[in-house]
């Protein structure tokens, strides 16, 4: 049963806080539900996956009761879906001095969008970058085709906390929902349709999972679905390892023999 929450600490150092920002009941009468998450680090914020319309109202009360809205120095989008970028032309005017951070590919949309974003956009480049926020470092980690063409996670080196996007999602029946992976091999059963229809290719997805292997992430924090920790951490990594995905999977059902 889903049950209102709000926002709930994943990492906090003292200097160093992460948070995911709650869930509301009524949100999963509107759509697939979504995870949005701040980084705080002194007197700065970073909101990663800042989410839709429909979400604002309970993402900014939540942020507003950590941190001022005019001290996030980031809104950080994984990629274009309308259920992560939906709402920014909410968060300019409540987020002034907010750079928004999203792929290259997708800058020039951002202003059908949000007519105001002149100036205030950085495109990330292929290849990632690095993002300063107090005295701490958030680093987009490539995901391209995972599922967007242009797509990025971020990982808090800080935290050891990697926002993961879209891999990882899982698509939760009606009323039921968890915050956290307890029971990998159940958890699965809500992942594998969503990663073999949305995740384009499994050469990208293998390449990815290599790359984040090397980072040694402490948790997995996906924008739909439950966060990995521990264990399951590794579990999942290796899962997503032995998936086929996409063109690989559905070749012989899209376009025959």
């Amino acid at each position: 049963m889903i049950r209102n929450m709000n926002s709930y600490p994943l990492y906090d150092d003292g200097s160093h806080k992460v948070y995911w920002l709650g869930i509301e009941e009524s949100e999963d009468e509107k759509g697939i539900l979504t995870n949005q998450y701040l980084v705080i680090d002194g007197n700065e914020g970073a909101l990663i996956e800042p989410g839709g319309f429909f979400v604002f109202s309970r993402v900014l009360k939540n942020v507003s009761s950590l941190i001022p809205p005019t001290q996030i120095k980031y809104l950080m989008y994984s990629h274009q879906d309308p259920d992560v970028v939906a709402g920014l032309n909410l968060w300019f005017e409540y987020a002034p001095l907010a750079k928004v951070v999203i792929s290259e590919l997708w800058v020039r949309f951002i202003p059908h969008l949000a007519v105001m974003s002149a100036g205030r956009t950085v495109g990330i480049p292929d290849r990632g970058a690095e993002f300063k926020l107090g005295n701490s470092t958030i680093r987009a980690v490539p995901a391209h085709y995972l599922h967007s063409p242009g797509n990025f996670a971020f990982y808090d080196e800080k935290s050891g906390i990697l926002f993961s996007s879209d891999i990882g999602a899982a698509a939760f029946s009606k009323d039921e929902w968890y915050l956290f992976v307890e029971d990998f091999d159940e958890h699965t059963k809500h992942m594998e349709g969503f990663h073999k229809r949305y995740m384009s290719s499994t050469k990208a997805l293998k390449a990815w999972v290599r790359s984040v292997r090397k980072l040694k992430p402490k948790m997995i924090a996906p924008q739909h679905g439950a966060i990995f920790r521990d264990e399951d951490v590794g579990r999942f990594l290796d899962w997503l390892d032995s998936l086929e995905v996409g063109i690989d999977a559905f070749e012989e059902e899209f376009y025959g023999d």
